[in-house]
């Protein structure tokens, strides 16, 4: 069967030495990892949700990177792999720089979520990045995937198979890989049903659906630590629209609900398996100063603004797939085929 193609905060002011290295990643990383829209001219209704995401965005790069992440025809450029780096004391990233895999490390083993493209990169990528960072590979006891895209589940058999470790993914998208991949996917393993707890080493791990990037998305909700501060983060399972005006309002249901699971769970970190939140360039500007504020940690306010943001330019898409039905067309998708995905 033919394979789909591979879908794709501030800190303290800047030194001069600082403000050089990332602006170095940041051309690396094809005009710092965002994405560049096109001046593809917008119908009336869905502008209006377009320019309204981009004044509650206001200056804060997060927000901006999401913005344009989720405007129409979107070019998004493959940065540069970073290197292995702990963004919490319990959390690290590893990252083939398009697309990113999270190690949760408890005093029982890993959880890792997602796991990169290909048994290749989990070999070259995730294994020496843990072992870099002072983690036994060894322990990853659970490879949570997201949703069922091959740059997500592409190097879970390769990990089950080394370290026998369990895999989990929701029914509806092991289905999906079932269909659309049964030669590349992980073996059936564990469900995710919405709301699932996972708990390993006193690390509680919170499942949510989120359909809209693919049928079975999902997003979970867990527990971060630097030192003795504590922060509860959320990582969005998939970011790219569908075209389908009934997927979108779908997708538009799942932000509406994850965003109250996020109040109630009193999230104030944000995290996201592909460059499209100004991610990597938190995660240099991390690494050169590992002292002061983690860019991470966006704050309960700003993580919901993060979600309105979101909302309101997932109404703008609606719009124009809505206009594209009653005109007889047909949208387009967000990511062409064989181009970076978010």
């Amino acid at each position: 069967m033919t394979r789909p193609p591979r879908h794709e905060g501030p800190g303290r002011p800047l030194s001069r030495r600082r403000f050089g290295r990332l602006a170095a990643v940041a051309l690396a990383a094809g005009a710092g990892s965002l994405p560049v829209a096109s001046a593809t001219a917008a119908t009336p209704g869905r502008q209006a949700y377009y320019d309204r995401a981009r004044r509650l965005a206001g200056d804060d790069p997060v927000l901006l990177a999401l913005v344009r992440a989720l405007t129409p025809d979107t070019q998004f450029p493959r940065p540069p792999a970073p290197e292995p780096l702990r963004i919490f004391d319990n959390l690290a990233m590893l990252s083939a720089g398009w697309v990113s895999a999270m190690a949760v490390l408890t005093d029982d083993g890993i959880v890792l979520i997602d796991a990169l493209t290909s048994a290749q990169e989990a070999e070259s990528i995730i294994v020496p990045g843990l072992r870099r960072l002072g983690a036994d590979p060894e322990t990853i006891k659970y490879v949570v995937i997201t949703h069922g895209h091959d740059d997500h589940y592409g190097g879970a058999r390769y990990i089950a198979d080394r370290y026998g470790s369990r895999v989990l993914m929701s029914p509806t998208d092991w289905d999906l890989v079932a269909r659309t991949d049964p030669d590349g996917a992980p073996a059936r393993d564990m469900d995710i049903e919405d709301g699932q707890q996972l708990t390993l080493g006193g690390t509680r791990i919170q499942f949510h659906h989120t359909p809209g990037h693919t049928p079975g998305t999902i997003s979970p909700i867990f527990p971060v630590q630097n030192g003795h501060q504590r922060h509860t983060a959320m990582l969005w399972g998939g970011l790219n629209p569908p075209a389908a005006p009934a997927e979108l309002r779908t997708y538009l249901t799942s932000i509406r609900s994850f965003r109250d699971r996020m109040r109630q769970a009193k999230v104030d970190v944000e995290l996201s398996n592909h460059p499209n939140d100004y991610g990597l360039q938190r995660a240099e500007q991390l690494r050169n100063d590992p002292d002061g504020p983690n860019p991470f940690v966006l704050g309960r306010p700003r993580t919901q603004r993060y979600m309105k943001v979101m909302d309101l330019m997932l109404h703008g898409r609606l719009a124009d797939a809505e206009a594209s039905a009653a005109a007889g067309s047909t949208p387009r998708a967000h990511a062409a085929a064989g181009q970076a995905c978010c």
